[in-house]
């Protein structure tokens, strides 16, 4: 049999068969009439809905996903892994289902970052700890606040040429070409930081755990891609003071696929102030719906897309847990598979749908969006750093009060900049929020420091 004696050929032919199946469904679709990529147009139509964007972009992700679905199928059905082939083909393969590149490697990933060594780190002085405290608040809030506000302002807000009055101008809309930008710049940091950090401190020791195949982070890629684009699109419907204060809703959908996936058990307050902040959050809404223009049709698509944004973010974090808890890998790690998943879904997706073009066009007519895009990305692929490098130092309870600060920091600028009109119902549901989640982070440190001081002393018992 051919697929017995030539593996990687029915390999390739099921790459092949796959993508030019898709890629077929995608030109039948953007023919359908009304359809143009990137319209300005404010023609309500299913071809110029986000629905129907979002499916096209989920269609390119499937380039990537059902060829790699039928290549494990196939290699679990035919037993490929056991063969002892060599080369690069047979490598990739087993790096992809397995996480190793040959039969006798027991290392993990070569490009696997040693800073999850467990090496010990001298005694911190208080002026020591005090100076890296401020550098990890001022590096998240200089570099989360300007993504907000130039995430806004991209989104929102309309480019003018020279020669171009107000009414004239253009408006961006392909979130997908943001992501991908993000993203790209996301993974040559990381992967330059590994790199550095195998030039410094030589062979890498690798996770703490068994090797993650490559296959599980495109998992969590392609929710993280898909609440990010959420993200970017509801701004075309409700205001970024909406869309802040609903991050802060977060904690529900966590608590609620946590609760799913890994049959987690929360305690009385996390239900107390899960509730508080939906209240708040209702109270926000209803004092800030006259702020964005727009009929009960607007209204209804920003809360569907920010539904989706909280479940998907919610999937990507307890999903990235899981792999964390099972391979030990480093967070840097976790940031460079992810994005590099990530770069090649948006990449094939953008090439399927002409987005490359359409978004080169609209810079080489406003040159202002280059740099806004730009800089965008800088400060999303180094608040991610930042992220790591605060949660390393401090723990998660340090992180969630700097970026909870962050984001009342956000509403604000956001106000001042862009004149969103808050009402006095609107500030009360700020304050509930924002309350609710300082309770719930003294509430856990308590519980936690309750337990550590009962396990001591049932301990010293002993």
């Amino acid at each position: 049999m051919v697929s017995g004696r030539f593996p990687e050929l029915v390999i390739c032919l099921l790459i092949t068969g796959s993508v030019a199946v898709i890629f077929l469904l995608t030109i039948t679709l953007k023919s359908l009439p009304g359809y143009e990529y990137g319209s300005d147009k404010a023609l309500f139509s299913l071809q110029d809905s986000w629905v129907f964007r979002l499916f096209l972009n989920i269609l390119g992700y499937a380039t990537i996903f059902m060829p790699g679905y039928f290549i494990f199928k196939y290699i679990k059905t035919s037993r490929y892994m056991e063969r002892k082939g060599s080369g690069c083909f047979p490598s990739v393969i087993r790096m992809c289902i397995v996480g190793r590149w040959s039969d006798g490697d027991s290392t993990t990933e070569p490009w696997v970052s040693s800073t999850n060594s467990a090496h010990s780190q001298a005694p911190r002085s208080a002026l020591h700890e005090a100076g890296l405290v401020m550098l990890c608040f001022f590096g998240l809030q200089a570099s989360y606040l300007t993504w907000g506000i130039l995430q806004e302002k991209v989104m929102t807000q309309e480019y003018l040429t020279g020669s171009e009055e107000k009414g004239q101008g253009g408006h961006f809309r392909d979130s997908q070409f943001l992501v991908f930008v993000n993203r790209v710049l996301a993974f040559l940091l990381s992967g330059a930081y590994i790199l550095g950090c195998q030039w410094k401190k030589g062979a890498s020791e690798g996770a703490k755990g068994p090797p993650c195949p490559l296959y599980k982070y495109a998992y969590s890629s392609f929710s993280n891609l898909v609440s990010s684009w959420c993200q970017y699109e509801a701004l075309k419907y409700v205001s970024f003071p909406s869309q802040v204060l609903a991050k802060a809703c977060k904690i529900i959908p966590v608590m609620l696929v946590g609760r799913v996936m890994s049959h987690k058990r929360y305690e009385l307050y996390e239900y107390v102030t899960a509730i508080l902040i939906t209240v708040g959050m209702a109270f926000f809404m209803l004092g800030s719906a006259a702020d964005h223009p727009g009929g009960p049709v607007t209204t209804f698509s920003g809360l569907l897309l920010l539904a989706c944004y909280l479940f998907c973010d919610s999937f990507t974090s307890n999903w990235q847990g899981a792999l964390f808890s099972a391979h030990g890998m480093p967070p840097v790690q976790m940031m460079c598979a992810v994005n590099l998943f990530s770069c090649l879904f948006t990449a094939v997706s953008l090439i399927q749908q002409g987005g490359f073009a359409a978004s080169i066009s609209f810079t080489a007519k406003y040159p202002k969006f280059l740099f806004d895009c730009l800089v965008l990305s800088v400060c999303s692929a180094g608040g991610q750093l930042f992220i790591y490098f605060t949660i390393a130092q401090f723990g998660a309870v340090v992180f969630v009060i700097i970026m909870t600060i962050r984001q009342g920091l956000a509403i604000l600028l956001s106000c001042i900049i862009y004149h969103h009109q808050i009402t006095a119902v609107g500030i009360v549901g700020i304050f509930i929020v924002f309350i609710s989640v300082f309770l719930r982070i003294y509430c856990s440190h308590r519980m936690k420091t309750i337990k550590r001081l009962s396990q001591m002393s049932a301990a010293s018992k002993v």
